[in-house]
C-alpha cells in the first residue's frame, strides 16, 4: 500500500483486517455501511466500523443496535459524532488512525531489561521484561497483505520514559518488515500519539469510539 495515494476508507479496511488477526476474532463481515466484527466479549460484543461515516449513516446504524456492549467506530471528530447519537451511547477515549512507511532500526535494549519475541497464529508479540522478570512493556503486530497493524502497545507505570515504547515499536517494525509488510497502521490514543509521531507516524483521521451502555431501568418491585 502506498500511503501517499491511500484514502482513509482504504486505510480503515486494512486496519480492521489486521486488528481481527491481532485480537483473534472472526474476519470482518461486509455490511452496506462498512464492516462488522463479532468480537464476542461481554463488554465488547460486536463492533461496527464505518470507514466513510456521515450523520445519516451513523444514525441508521445506531438505530439498529439493541445489544449493550455494541461499539461504533467512525473516523470523524468524537464531538461531531456525539451529536448524531441518542441516549445510551458512551464516548470512549478519543483516538487517531495513524500510519507510516516502516523502516528498520531497532533501538538498543536498555541495561536491566530483556526483549523477547514470538509469533503465533500470524501475530508477533514483543515483550520487554525487567530484571525481576516482570513485564515492563509490550506490543504486538499482525501483518496482513503488506500492511502491519500495530496493537496493544503498553508500558508499565514504573518503567516509562526509559525508551521502552520506542524499543517495542522498533522491534515490531523489524518483525513486520521480515514478514513482507511495508506499511504500518494503528489506532492510537491521545497519550500514545506523541510517541508515534516522534517515530515518523502520521495521523490520517480522528477515530471516534462509542459504546452502547443503556442506563439501567428501575428495579422490579
Amino acid at each position: 500500500m502506498e500511503l501517499e495515494h491511500a484514502g482513509v476508507p482504504e486505510l480503515v479496511r486494512a486496519w480492521v483486517a489486521g486488528w481481527t488477526v491481532s485480537r483473534g476474532t472472526p474476519s470482518a463481515v461486509e455490511e452496506p455501511w462498512g464492516l462488522r466484527v463479532d468480537v464476542g466479549l461481554p463488554d465488547h460484543v460486536v463492533r461496527h466500523v464505518l470507514p466513510d461515516a456521515d450523520e445519516v449513516t451513523v444514525r441508521k446504524v445506531a438505530g439498529t443496535v439493541t445489544a449493550p456492549g455494541t461499539w461504533l467506530k467512525a473516523f470523524v471528530e468524537p464531538e461531531l459524532m456525539a451529536g448524531w447519537l441518542g441516549a445510551g451511547w458512551t464516548n470512549d477515549a478519543p483516538g487517531f488512525l495513524m500510519a507510516t512507511e516502516l523502516r528498520r532500526g531497532t533501538p538498543r535494549t536498555p541495561d536491566g531489561y530483556t526483549l523477547t519475541s514470538d509469533t503465533t497464529a500470524g501475530v508477533t508479540r514483543i515483550r520487554v521484561l525487567a530484571a525481576d522478570g516482570s513485564l515492563a512493556a509490550r506490543g504486538q503486530c499482525a501483518p496482513v497483505g503488506g500492511v502491519s497493524v500495530v496493537d496493544q502497545i503498553e508500558t508499565a507505570a514504573g518503567h516509562r520514559r526509559r525508551g521502552l515504547g520506542s524499543l517495542v515499536m522498533g522491534a515490531l517494525a523489524d518483525a513486520a518488515l521480515d514478514r513482507g509488510a511495508g506499511t504500518g497502521l494503528l489506532g492510537g490514543s491521545t497519550e500514545g500519539r506523541a510517541l508515534y509521531e516522534t517515530l515518523g507516524w502520521r495521523t490520517h483521521a480522528p477515530l471516534a469510539s462509542f459504546v452502547n451502555r443503556p442506563a439501567a431501568g428501575p428495579a422490579a418491585d
